[in-house]
């Protein structure tokens, strides 16, 4: 009589860590589980995969409150380090966004941009125990009567500070090229003419979402490793677009789903946040980011088993076709060919670069890892899972 097939639930997964019984692997260590063993036996044998990726996630900001003073203020305007923060929330609340520029940068004026100092510069600096300048005005009423409010802060002096990022861990994401004949700046990076290069930006095999496909386990209320800290996934993100194309394995072929995540910058560390420079293009922020995956049966140790070699993406020309919305393909790429360092595009051999640091996505990968077998991380069963085109 044969094994009855796997069924865990998260609150055996979550009593096996809490007793040092889980067994926790990186998806780089799960492709050779999944092979060797076979789905089945290789949910039987591990209770959770851990996941990385580390690259510029234009959709982040913070979430902040500096604290009144006497008399009162209801700010209208608020600088951090010279750079504009969004002030329409509350008398002392206010947002700066990742890709905000300094007031006076040159922008694109001297072409191309250095773009040295932006929202993402003031988010690191802030984690990073540095203090900034903190600059308000305001109109002045009859219960704020103060109009200006100038000082030193750091994230110390902050009552409040929640990293808030409406788009994070994009669900596989474009290769870059430029075929015009000049050079061009993108948030993809500096792209050579007569596509003399190629950037990508994703961890292939380590990525989070690549590994839930169908978003099974990740949704709203599901605990993260986010910036070195803990934090949670909110909803699903700006420009989740779960009806991508998608493998026989489920796995989208062009950029899907996205996350939005959330999480006390307090906890948080500049090693995992990192204020971006793009040349060309804007100021960024790179965010570490981590989810668990809990192996609840076959099905999710086959998603959790996927190798670069099959994960597919898209090679798109960002020197015309992409700023003109045409969407056109010049050919479908693996990620285990994106990492060797070459593909080929049109007949020709094209070097290739990643934006996203597999390095760091492996560190985040093994930091999770090694918080869940330590039992100080335990998972949260999602309150709503993140749409999907089957649901």
């Amino acid at each position: 009589m044969g094994k009855e097939a796997v069924q865990k639930t998260y609150e055996e997964i979550n009593a096996r860590i809490k007793a040092g019984e889980a067994v926790v692997v990186t998806a780089e260590e799960m492709v050779d589980i999944v092979r060797a063993k076979g789905a089945e036996e290789a949910a039987r044998s591990v209770d959770v995969v851990t996941t990385g990726t580390f690259s510029p996630m234009c959709s982040s900001g913070l979430f902040f409150n500096f604290g009144q003073m006497t008399p009162t203020i209801k700010a209208s305007k608020v600088w951090l380090n010279k750079v504009s923060a969004y002030a329409g929330l509350a008398a002392v609340d206010a947002y700066i966004g990742a890709t905000e520029p300094m007031e006076d940068d040159p922008l694109n004026k001297v072409y191309p941009g250095e773009f040295r100092y932006g929202g993402g510069h003031v988010i690191e600096d802030l984690v990073a125990g540095r203090s900034v300048l903190l600059e308000a005005k305001a109109y002045g009423t009859d219960c704020y009567m103060a109009r200006k409010m100038k000082k030193e802060i750091t994230l110390a002096d902050l009552p409040y500070a929640l990293l808030c990022n409406p788009r994070n861990g994009y669900q596989n994401y474009n290769c870059a090229v430029n075929l015009s004949d000049k050079t061009v700046y993108t948030y993809m990076g500096m792209l050579k003419p007569n596509c003399r290069n190629a950037n990508y930006c994703s961890a292939g095999a380590l990525s989070p979402l690549l590994n839930d496909p169908h978003y099974r386990t990740i949704g709203m209320g599901t605990r993260i490793f986010l910036g070195g800290g803990i934090g949670y996934v909110t909803w699903h993100g700006t420009q989740h677009n779960p009806n991508a194309p998608r493998t026989e394995g489920g796995v989208p072929r062009k950029p899907a789903g996205t996350m939005m995540v959330q999480g006390d910058l307090k906890q948080m560390s500049d090693k995992w946040l990192r204020g971006v420079s793009i040349i060309g293009y804007g100021s960024s922020l790179a965010v570490g980011l981590g989810v668990p995956i809990p192996i609840l049966n076959a099905e999710m140790a086959a998603f959790t088993g996927v190798s670069d070699e099959d994960l597919v993406t898209q090679v798109i020309d960002y020197g015309h076709d992409y700023t003109n919305g045409i969407a056109r393909s010049y050919g479908e790429v693996t990620y285990a060919q994106l990492k060797s360092g070459t593909i080929e595009v049109n007949g020709q051999k094209v070097h290739t670069a990643p934006l996203s640091s597999i390095v760091k996505a492996r560190q985040i990968a093994e930091e999770l890892k090694g918080w869940i077998r330590d039992g100080h991380f335990f998972l949260n069963r999602p309150a709503e899972l993140l749409p999907d085109q089957k649901v």
